[in-house]
């Protein structure tokens, strides 16, 4: 079976920083795109980042400068490093991989409030 497992999810203060982890199974990890959205309440899921299976990436304006996009081949994994973050961050994030078919995993809650 296919999942996508986030986790790093958490309560930090504006200003700070979070690193979120998706683990993928059950995919050949390495011909995926893989991209993180977010879902605040109320609002429309919306893109973050994308890393392409050949390592090229893209960011959301809101994210770009910002945020960081990795992935680890070998561990399965795609990454989300968050710096200066502000509330508006808030939101749950998701994380998504698309080769032919698509997946998505649960998500993980990012709080960000002083």
């Amino acid at each position: 079976q296919v999942q996508l497992v986030e986790s790093g999810g958490g309560l930090v203060q504006p200003g700070g920083s979070l690193k979120l982890s998706c683990l993928a199974s059950g995919i050949t990890f390495s011909r995926y795109s893989m991209v993180w959205y977010r879902q605040a309440p109320g609002k429309q899921r919306e893109l973050v980042a994308v890393v392409t299976s050949g390592g090229s990436k893209t960011y959301a304006d809101s994210a770009k400068g910002r945020f960081t996009i990795s992935r680890d081949n070998a561990k399965n994994t795609v990454y989300l490093e968050m710096n200066s973050l502000k509330p508006e961050d808030t939101a749950v994030y998701y994380c998504y991989g698309k080769w032919v078919l698509e997946y998505w995993g649960q998500g993980t809650q990012v709080t960000v409030s002083s």
